[in-house]
């Protein structure tokens, strides 16, 4: 409990009243007897008031809170949380509100003032902008009641406990990129269609066509029909995408607001939507991580939910990746035949390890290496060069990526795809990627 501000501006009239009473005296003015007597006769007055004011305030009961939140939001974007405040007061009272908003949420619109009204529920929101993934618990929120007299303020924290997720931006992976995705399938017409007698996997019996092999005969069918019945084929659909992502410390650059590490997780669940849309089975396995984590491929549309919510809470890790390790387990865990998306930020010094990694990978399954490039490399190797300092620094820029050109190189002649993009565009260079290969039939 603290005193309002009407209380120190009487406090503060009080005192100057005596302070001029007591300067006039010594300078030997001539008052009334009478006006030191009503100075602390009124001093006395506000003292009683405030002990029965602040007695009045204790006395008052605790409002009650209920906070509604969404129960999931999206990295960066904003959201509203809604407070529902109910009371026994039986005067009408003006309150401050502050919510305990957790460590990695930005707010706006807080604290916020609420006329509580005898009788009547209130209904007050502000918006969250989540900075980070993972589990957000509040447990708290404080509100400050003013006293009956004004004279006092009363801080109460109510406990409120809830709880949210916060998920990679699965908010742009139903806006309109999935609008430019499916105007990419339609353009580039990689949707599976039935072929006669080509496809890899059966469909459907049907009469015997013009035109049909005599391949597509099913004599069984025929015998029982006492017509020519022949297999319908289509392409394949099972086929398995999986996801390598690397947790660790490569992955920790910023660019913008949000670090390489969301920038891929981003990309792999816009690659996961659209080879599920295909038909495509979609896994992940996780390295340099705290607990690595391994989803085995499932086709189907509910396969995207089950990705968020491995990867909502997965975090950077200072630990180097180690590509020998990743690939191993792996290979223990996932034997068929799969295109391996390797998504990191390939350096230098990751040459001899990661080249014999991918090698023992590319023997039993077809794979692509991501590589993330920083904005501010192509930033630096752009920007005018006038002091010794800036010299310095655009070699040094131009040393590195020529180290990592030399080492997609390398990789490129062993015969694996190098996929190098910002971290902005690496969702549209996977799907394109992915799509070409679809359509050409390469995996």
């Amino acid at each position: 409990m603290k005193p309002s501000r009407l209380l120190l501006i009487w406090l503060c009239v009080l005192l100057g009243f005596g302070m001029v009473l007591g300067t006039l005296r010594a300078l030997e003015f001539a008052l009334p007897d009478n006006l030191s007597s009503i100075s602390w006769a009124l001093l006395l007055a506000l003292l009683v008031l405030s002990v029965i004011d602040a007695i009045r305030l204790k006395r008052l009961p605790a409002p009650r809170l209920k906070r509604q939140m969404p129960g999931s939001l999206a990295l960066g974007r904003w959201g509203e949380v809604q407070l529902e405040v109910e009371h026994d007061f039986t005067d009408a009272l003006t309150a401050h509100i502050f919510d305990h908003v957790p460590d990695g949420l930005s707010f706006e619109h807080l604290p916020l003032t609420l006329e509580l009204q005898p009788g009547q529920r209130s209904l007050i929101s502000y918006r969250l902008r989540p900075l980070r993934r993972g589990h957000f618990s509040f447990e708290r929120c404080e509100i400050n009641l003013p006293s009956p007299m004004g004279l006092w303020s009363a801080k109460r924290l109510l406990s409120v406990s809830d709880s949210t997720r916060v998920y990679p931006d699965f908010a742009r992976l139903y806006g309109g990129e999935l609008l430019a995705v499916d105007n990419w399938l339609s353009q580039l017409g990689v949707r599976q269609r039935q072929r006669r007698g080509q496809g890899l996997e059966f469909h459907q019996l049907r009469e015997y066509r013009e035109g049909d092999s005599l391949r597509q005969i099913d004599w069984k069918a025929t015998a029982r029909q006492r017509t020519p019945i022949a297999r319908e084929y289509q392409d394949e659909r099972d086929q398995q995408i999986v996801f390598m992502l690397d947790c660790g410390r490569s992955m920790r650059s910023q660019d913008g607001e949000l670090s390489h590490f969301d920038h891929a997780l981003n990309a792999c669940l816009l690659l996961s939507y659209v080879a599920l849309r295909q038909g495509d089975a979609v896994g992940l396995s996780t390295f340099a991580s705290d607990q690595p984590h391994h989803l085995a491929p499932v086709k189907g549309p509910g396969q995207l939910k089950v990705l968020l919510n491995a990867v909502y809470d997965l975090a950077n890790t200072p630990r180097p990746a180690d590509y020998q390790a990743a690939v191993s387990h792996l290979l223990a865990r996932h034997k068929r035949r799969s295109l391996v998306v390797l998504v990191t930020n390939l350096r230098d010094e990751d040459d001899e390890e990661l080249l014999g990694a991918v090698k023992r990978l590319g023997q039993q399954h077809r794979v692509l290496v991501a590589s993330l490039r920083e904005d501010t490399l192509d930033e630096l190797r752009q920007s005018p060069v006038q002091t010794l300092p800036e010299a310095l620094m655009y070699c040094g820029t131009v040393d590195y990526l020529n180290a990592r050109a030399e080492l997609h190189e390398r990789l490129s002649a062993h015969g694996v795809p190098v996929l190098e993009a910002r971290p902005a565009e690496l969702g549209a260079g996977l799907v394109t990627r992915y799509l070409s290969w679809k359509k050409a039939g390469v995996f």
